[in-house]
C-alpha cells in the first residue's frame, strides 16, 4: 500500500511539474522514477536496512538480548553464534528454537558466503521479517541487516525531484583512455578505493566545459558518482548517482533527470561512495532527485 501510494504521488507530481519538452521523453522519465521508487521501497530495498554490524575475529554471539556481542534490532533474543575464521570465512551455528533459515533452508549450522565471493550470491540468513548477509568492505567483514518492517520503510516520506528538464539530457563526447587510469573514491566509512576508469565524458553547458569520470561495474553500463553546486543545499551533500548505457560512436548520454540519491541519504547503515574531486561540477545541476525530506537519525 505504501509503495502504491508513493508511486501514484510521483506520477502526479511529475505530470504537473514538467517544463516543456517532448511528451514521450517526459513519460520515460516518469516511468524511470516510478521504477526507482518501487525498487527503493520494496521488501528488500535500501529502506529496510536496520544494521551494519562488524564481525570480530572468532565467535560473535548475535540476537536482540543485551548480552550478545552483536545486538540486533529485530529477531529472537539469542539467534546464534557466527565465527569469523582467520581465512575470512564465516560460519553460523543457530541457537535452539531460533526459527531461522539460510537461503530458505532450516539448518542447525551453515558456512556463509559473503558478497565478495566470485560467481555466487551471499548467503541470506532469514528470521521473521528480518534477514542479514555478510559483506566485505576494506578487508573487514560485517553483517548487513534488513527488516521489511523497518521504520525507515514504513515511515518513508517519498521522493522529490527538480522539474523534468529535457535540456539536462546531455549528449557528451566520450574520450576512452588507452592507458590505465584510476580514480580515488572515498566512502562514508573513511576508506579510499582506487577504481579503474575506462574514459571520461566531456560536455559543454552555457559555454563552459565539464568532464565526468565513471567507473564500470559491468559490461553494459557506466556509473558516475557526482556532486555539483546544489549538493548540501537542494540535493544530498555527499553525492548523487548517475548510471548510463555504454557510449556509441564516441557519444555518451548523460541524463541528469535520472540522477538519484545514494542509499546513505535514507539510512545510516549503508556504505556509500563520496563524489571524487574530479566529479564535482562547478554548476548547479537542477535536475534529478532532491534531498530526502525524511530523516534516518
Amino acid at each position: 500500500m505504501i509503495r502504491n501510494i508513493a508511486i501514484a504521488s510521483v506520477l502526479a507530481m511529475a505530470a504537473t511539474s514538467v517544463v516543456g519538452g517532448d511528451a514521450g521523453y517526459v513519460q520515460s522519465i516518469e516511468k524511470y522514477r516510478a521504477q526507482r521508487l518501487e525498487t527503493l521501497t520494496g521488501p528488500s530495498g535500501w529502506l529496510t536496512l536496520i544494521g551494519l554490524e562488524w564481525l570480530k575475529p572468532g565467535a560473535n554471539s548475535i540476537g536482540t538480548a543485551a548480552d550478545n556481542d552483536i545486538v540486533l534490532k529485530a529477531g529472537p533474543a539469542h539467534l546464534g553464534v557466527i565465527t569469523l575464521h582467520a581465512d575470512g570465512s564465516s560460519e553460523i551455528v543457530f541457537a535452539d528454537h531460533a526459527e531461522a533459515a539460510v537461503d530458505g533452508k532450516i539448518v542447525p549450522r551453515a558456512t556463509l558466503v559473503d558478497d565478495a565471493a566470485a560467481n555466487a550470491s551471499p548467503s541470506q540468513v532469514t528470521f521473521g521479517t528480518a534477514s542479514f548477509y555478510v559483506i566485505v568492505r576494506d578487508g573487514r567483514r560485517a553483517l548487513r541487516v534488513k527488516d521489511s518492517a523497518a521504520p525507515t520503510r514504513t515511515g518513508f516520506q517519498g521522493l522529490d525531484y527538480f522539474d523534468i528538464d529535457p535540456s539536462w539530457r546531455v549528449v557528451a563526447d566520450w574520450v576512452p583512455f588507452d592507458t590505465p587510469h584510476f580514480l580515488e573514491i572515498g566512502s562514508v566509512l573513511g576508506t579510499v578505493d582506487k577504481e579503474r576508469v575506462p574514459g571520461k565524458a566531456v560536455f559543454e553547458r552555457n559555454g563552459h566545459r565539464f568532464e565526468l569520470f565513471p567507473i564500470q561495474e559491468d559490461a553494459t553500463s557506466l556509473f558516475f558518482v557526482i556532486a555539483d553546486r546544489t549538493s548540501g543545499k537542494e540535493t544530498y551533500g555527499a553525492a548523487r548517482f548517475l548510471t548510463t548505457t555504454m557510449p556509441v560512436d564516441g557519444k555518451l548520454v548523460l541524463d541528469f533527470n535520472k540522477a538519484t540519491n545514494p542509499p546513505c541519504a535514507f539510512t545510516p547503515y549503508a556504505t556509500c561512495p563520496l563524489a571524487p574531486p574530479e566529479n564535482r561540477l562547478d554548476v548547479r545541476v537542477t535536475a534529478g532527485e532532491l534531498k530526502y525530506k525524511g530523516s534516518h537519525h
